[in-house]
């Protein structure tokens, strides 16, 4: 009899329980949770120290450290789920200061409930994700409330990683003359999980463009360290974080309509759910900053990586105390891109 044996005699029955209230009781329900499946998926050297927190080695250059939660309506969706994404969202939000991420901690609050099956599936997925991406979940906590308190499964994880000393890329860097890119298409995110909440069917069917970035990252900065900003658009999709860059560096920005990459689907079905594709979500896709004269190499090397294969220089930064951001339409016109009043895609991340 081995030490689990030993410790939990009875197994979880994990295909037809459920989660309940003493599983977040801090008592031998709770444990026993931890051990068999959070523990067994997540298994690495530092989660094993089995204690409150976990200890590692600090390497040289500057410590990245940011925290997502994620609260996805619903939880399973074409080309993802709440696992995953909460693995490829942290994960990008360090690699867009150019940081290799390290570590991430998960917390989970569980609904009472909650079928058990479902949830190793998304624990069984974000290990995958995190597995897949070379990072390791070191650290965790998990909270139940009281049926109907919750939705099911919300998951918060904090991501630490590196920056090499001399690297410097920031929101604040974004100077007139740089050339705007983005790495592939617009609102597949978005579009992907509004289609599956409401059950709407279209002829091809379209995906999540969910994935971890860094190695797309490294390999830009490898090739073009003088890249000034980068960042992700999801929530409020590529409008908002062009909004937020002029604000941050006090610059405006001038966009084509016709050079940003938009599959037609995408297109088709934002017009069938009255959105506009420029503030749907996306959790795959990142946007670029350089010098002009870098624009052609920074895009040859992103095209060259299956993340960012369909990359494309989608406008240039100007100078702007209002911090305008505009567009020239494709019939020649110019509109306004401004911030989103309101939320266009509620529960999208």
């Amino acid at each position: 009899m081995n030490q689990m044996e030993k410790r939990f005699p009875t197994r979880i029955n994990m295909r037809r329980g459920k989660v309940d209230m003493t599983h977040g009781s801090g008592g031998r329900a709770m444990a026993q949770l931890i051990e068999e499946l959070f523990a067994k998926h997540f298994d690495n050297e530092l989660l094993a120290q089995g204690n409150d927190q976990a200890m590692f080695n600090v390497t040289d250059g500057r410590m990245v450290m940011s925290v997502d939660g994620h609260v996805v309506s619903p939880l399973f969706f074409p080309g993802g789920d709440i696992g995953s994404l909460s693995v490829h969202g942290t994960i990008n939000d360090v690699a867009m200061s150019g940081a290799k991420p390290l570590y991430l901690s998960a917390g989970f609050i569980l609904e009472e409930g909650y079928p058990l099956a479902d949830l190793q599936r998304i624990v069984i997925s974000m290990a995958k994700a995190a597995r897949d991406a070379g990072v390791m979940i070191v650290t965790g906590d998990t909270k139940v409330v009281e049926r109907g308190k919750g939705d099911g499964v919300f998951i918060t994880t904090t991501g630490i990683g590196v920056v090499p000393d001399g690297l410097d890329i920031s929101g604040a860097n974004v100077q007139p003359g740089d050339a705007i890119l983005i790495s592939g298409h617009i609102g597949d995110h978005g579009v992907a999980i509004m289609s599956s909440r409401e059950n709407l069917a279209f002829e091809t069917k379209i995906e999540s463009d969910s994935a971890a970035l860094h190695g797309l990252v490294a390999e830009m900065v490898a090739a073009v360290p003088e890249i000034h900003a980068l960042r992700d658009p999801t929530r409020g999709g590529l409008a908002a974080t062009l909004n937020e860059l002029a604000f941050q560096s006090e610059i405006g920005m001038k966009l084509y309509e016709d050079n940003i990459p938009l599959r037609g689907e995408v297109d088709a079905a934002c017009e069938f759910l009255g959105l506009d594709p420029l503030y749907v979500a996306n959790e795959g896709k990142l946007v670029a900053f350089c010098p002009a004269d870098k624009a052609q190499e920074l895009l040859a090397v992103m095209r060259a990586n299956p993340l960012a294969a369909d990359s494309a220089i989608i406008g240039e930064v100007l100078e702007d105390e209002m911090g305008f951001v505009t567009m020239e339409t494709g019939f020649g016109g110019t509109r306004i891109v401004d911030w989103l009043a309101g939320e266009q895609l509620p529960r999208i991340c």
